[in-house]
């Protein structure tokens, strides 16, 4: 039977990455429900993809991690 890849002491090892993850969520959810910036597309987009793209990266990086662990 395989190792399952997110068991207890591996999700102690890679919980510095799950804190991250949490705060970016919550500055998207933030972003998205209360914009600070005047209603424009281009502004809202660049906010976004500033915040989404570290997301996505970090959780590749938290799994990838995970799954050598």
């Amino acid at each position: 039977m395989p190792h399952p890849v997110f068991n207890r002491e591996t999700l102690l090892d890679i919980s510095v990455n799950i804190v991250p993850l949490f705060i970016l969520a919550f500055f998207i959810a933030v972003l998205l429900l209360t914009s600070p910036w005047p209603s424009s597309l281009f502004v809202t987009a660049i906010a976004l993809g500033l915040h989404l793209v570290p997301l996505i990266l970090l959780a590749v990086l938290t799994y990838v991690a995970a799954y050598y662990i």
